[in-house]
Parts: structure tokens; sequence; C-alpha cells
């Protein structure tokens, strides 16, 4: 995912369940030899609330390590900071937490879950497919586990058994996460207009948490851009950020309607202080290209050893964001191509399709777009861009 939108909705359950409760990557944990060396450069400052809150949690878990309750609160804790802060040693550190039931064949529920989580933003779908299937065999009625494999599977374009999950959700979940689920897929699959008539229900109700506004207004947004309706996309951002969550996605989602639109300045401003994030610092340095802004070689170079650390890590969790650079910001389709179709192997989504087309357009190979092409008719795929492109390259005379 993006989307990692992925998080989003996993989230939504841990919050509402507490313990048992979605272009980051998990980590091995590192253990320094050298007293000195500086591990991070934290975020936010010691005297912070998120610090200090940490700083309790950890405290508690010190005391007894194979604290499952305590852990599982830490865990989710850093699973929550790396949404907000778009920094994946988090996910690293709620591994590391788990790590007395990480390597078990039956870790307890909790620890479970919130491995799955873990392995979906990782990019190990299939092993975090079998994590949840395993929890609906103990707790056929767990609602999270039901919502994080339907969002798996839509990424997988699965879309028909990613519909199933969603409807074992109707007694199992409140009426508006059902909604966002289904109308989710509906908003990829044909069905925009009922996707956005049902969600705009939704938004309206002022019982709303803040998460599940910004969940509802971003599929809102994503949906209205795709389909050419660029008022409304606007509207739907402005209702998720009026929420003052802070979320990664909702600004790489953002970035990217602006970046579209070419509203560049908008971008540096929107994205300038977040670079942490891989993807957001991407979408900085386009708009800097755009701009022609002194900075730009700075991040082009950040990001290419960014990458290189990715691959030297075997982690495919920024795939498409290295093919995006890779075509956009050094200019090279050739290189750009197979990265692109190494991310269409692992998640299918319109962003993905899109860099796909672009890269298969610059190259010069229908061959290469033929599955993005198959897979938009085959779902009736509403998203003027990608009908564009598609175009574009079957007329193309390659």
């Amino acid at each position: 995912m993006r989307r990692f939108r992925l998080m989003i909705i996993t989230l939504l359950l841990l919050w509402f369940m507490s313990l048992n409760q979605l272009s980051m990557a998990s980590a091995e944990p590192y253990r320094p030899t050298d007293d000195a060396q500086v591990l991070e450069r934290l975020s936010f400052k010691a005297s912070d609330p998120v610090a200090r809150q940490l700083d309790t949690l950890r405290a508690d878990l010190r005391r007894n390590p194979h604290n499952l309750e305590a852990a599982v609160k830490l865990a989710t804790r850093y699973i929550e900071q790396g949404r907000s802060e778009g920094d994946p040693r988090f996910l690293g550190q709620a591994q590391a937490v788990l790590s007395p039931w990480w390597n078990d064949l039956a870790p307890p529920i909790p620890a479970l879950l919130l491995r799955a989580t873990i392995r979906q933003n990782a990019h190990e779908f299939d092993q975090a497919l079998a994590d949840l299937d395993q929890v609906l065999i103990a707790q056929p009625s767990n609602a999270q586990a039901w919502l994080t494999k339907a969002s798996i599977l839509q990424v997988q374009s699965r879309y028909d058994e990613a519909r199933r999950a969603c409807q074992r959700l109707a007694r199992l979940a409140a009426s508006h996460v059902l909604l966002g689920c289904l109308s989710d897929l509906a908003g990829v699959t044909g069905q925009s207009a009922k996707s956005q008539e049902l969600l705009r229900q939704v938004l309206a109700d002022s019982a709303l948490s803040g998460r599940e506004r910004i969940w509802i207004a971003t599929i809102l947004a994503e949906t209205s851009a795709r389909t050419g309706a660029i008022r409304e996309a606007e509207q739907y951002f402005s209702a998720a950020f009026t929420v003052g969550i802070k979320d990664q996605y909702v600004l790489g989602a953002y970035a990217d309607f602006l970046l579209d639109h070419g509203r560049y300045r908008d971008v540096v401003s929107l994205v300038q202080q977040e670079t942490n994030a891989d993807g957001l610092l991407l979408r900085l340095a386009i708009a800097e290209q755009a701009l022609n802004l002194s900075t730009l070689q700075r991040h082009i170079s950040e990001l290419a050893a960014r990458f290189a650390v990715s691959r030297e890590r075997g982690t495919t969790v920024h795939v498409r964001e290295e093919a995006r650079f890779t075509l956009t910001l050094q200019q090279d389709a050739h290189r750009a191509l197979p990265l692109a179709q190494a991310n269409w192997n692992v998640q299918r989504e319109p962003a993905d399709a899109r860099i796909l087309l672009e890269s298969a357009l610059a190259a010069g190979s229908r061959a290469a777009a033929q599955p993005v092409i198959d897979w938009l008719k085959a779902n009736h795929v509403e998203d003027f861009r990608l009908q564009q492109l598609a175009k574009q390259i079957q007329e193309a005379a390659f």
C-alpha cells in the first residue's frame, strides 16, 4: 500500500477495540556497539506529551518484557507514531517490542494482529493474510481482522474476496465502517457515483471520530480526483485536514493532487517540513524540479541514498516511489519500467497503475502496459488520467 491507506483502516479498529485492535518497512532491532553513537534524531522533543507517553510505556515493559498487555500498548503506540511521522523506524521498534512472540507459530491474538499490521506495511501481504486467517479461525467475529484482510485484498486487486471480507463487517462493526470498506472498493471498480453518494451521508454524521472523518473524507477526495471532480476533491481534502490530526497518507495524497494541477509552491509549503518520509521528500523534489529550486539536487542525492539502503535491506516497500523517482527526477524510463513492473506484481492500486503506464509510455513498451490496460477494462476502473495514458499507449507508434 499507501496508500499506504492500509494503516488508516487498520488503526481505526486498533483505536476502537483498544489492545486487540492502515511510498513503511519493518526492521530488525539494531543493537549499537558504541555508547556514543547517535541512533536517531527524534521528530519530537523529550518534553512532548508523545515522548512522555512512550517513556512511560517503555518503562512499564522494561519491568517485564514478556508482559503481553504492556507490549501491545507500546507496539500499538509505535505504529500510531509511525503513521503520524512517516518514519519506518517506529514499525521496526514495534516489531522489536513483539519479539517474544514474533516467531511463534501461534502467538496470542493481540500479538498476531499487530504482527499482521506490521507485515502488511512491509508489503509482506501473503504473510499478513496468513496471520489474519489464523486470527479468524480462532475468532470469526474479529472485526479488525476482517477489515484489515479486506484492505490487503483490495491492494492486491482481489476485489471479490475483498468485498466478501467487507460484508462480514455487517454485524460486527458500526455501519459507517462497513460503508467505508465497501465504498472504497466501489470507488475503484466502476461505481464511483454510488460510492460518493454513500460516503457523503457518512461524512455528515457528527458522531464520527477524527480518524474516521479523515478516512471517509480521503476516500471521497481521491474518488473525486480520479473522476475529474476537482472542486469536490479540494473540499474533501480540506475536510480531512480540518480534523487537525497529522496523517502522512493524506499529506501524500493531497501533494499528488496539487502536483497534478501544477500547484508546485503549494506542494513545497505542504511537505517541506515532512522530509523524514521518503514519499513526501519525493513529492517535494518533484515540485522543486518544476520550480527549478536550488535544493533539488541535494534532495535527489538524498532520495537516491535512501532507495539504495532499501535495496540493500531487500525491502520492497518503496519500489513504487523508486520507480517514480527514476522516471521523473532521473528521467530514465528504461530503469524505471522494471521497477514499476516489480511493484505491480506486489500491489495494484491506481497509483501503481499510473507509474507503470507512465514508465511504459516513456520507454515505448506497449507490452509492459498491457497488464494495466487489461486491469482497467476488467474492473471498469474510473480514473480519467489512467484512461488517457492507456489511450496514448494504444495509439502510439512504438
